[in-house]
């Protein structure tokens, strides 16, 4: 059986060739492509990204424009009334100056004549009658009258319940409150829990 025949070097580098070539021609057509769609996309970007900016600019001049003008208007509107109410003060201000002058000679004449009037009809003062002296009060009389020891309301402290169960104890006189005697002292004990129970012998010698 009869051998195939090997294929030759320089065949085989040209098939190689060839296909490499072809192999680059699909690449570079691929990346033309890829190329093509990426500007076209960018474009589909760009111009409304474009004529938004355009627009955006337009209406910003438009309305400076409009601003200005309207300060413009506002501005010479407020230089005329300005201009009338200074025109307006000033002739104000004069009238409204030869009335106060009036005015304030017409009030300085009639205070002048008031004065006048009151000093000429002035009369002299009066002197004040010496007063009269004052009647001595009668000279208290010494002999007081005597205190009534039995009555023991006469002590702070000591209401008419309780005068009446003190009597009822044995103390009957303002004097055994006063300067109590031992027999006294235990008397007065059932009576510590009133008010000023404390005091009650101090308030006793006032009375006294």
């Amino acid at each position: 059986m009869a051998k195939k025949a090997k294929p030759s070097v320089d065949k085989i580098v040209k098939k190689v060739n060839k296909e490499f070539e072809k192999a680059s021609s699909q690449i570079e057509s691929l990346i033309t492509d890829a190329l093509k769609q990426f500007d076209n996309l960018q474009h589909q970007v760009q111009d409304p990204v474009r004529k938004l900016l355009k627009e955006v600019d337009e209406l910003r001049e438009r309305e400076m424009t409009r601003f200005n003008d309207e300060f413009e208007r506002r501005m010479n509107e407020f230089h005329e009334l300005q201009a009338s109410l200074l025109d307006r003060l000033g002739i104000a201000s004069k009238e409204a100056g030869k009335d106060a002058k009036k005015t304030a000679d017409k009030v300085a004449g009639k205070a002048s004549k008031a004065v006048k009037t009151a000093t000429a009809a002035k009369p002299a003062a009066k002197k004040a009658p010496a007063k009269k002296p004052a009647a001595k009060k009668p000279a208290a009389s010494k002999a007081a009258k005597p205190v009534d020891k039995s009555d023991l309301t006469r002590v702070k402290g000591v209401g008419p319940a309780t005068a009446k169960k003190m009597k009822e104890a044995g103390i009957t006189s303002i004097e055994q409150i006063a300067n109590p005697s031992d027999a006294d002292k235990q008397k007065l004990e059932a009576f510590k829990s009133i008010k000023g129970f404390s005091e009650l012998s101090a308030e006793a010698k006032k009375v006294l």
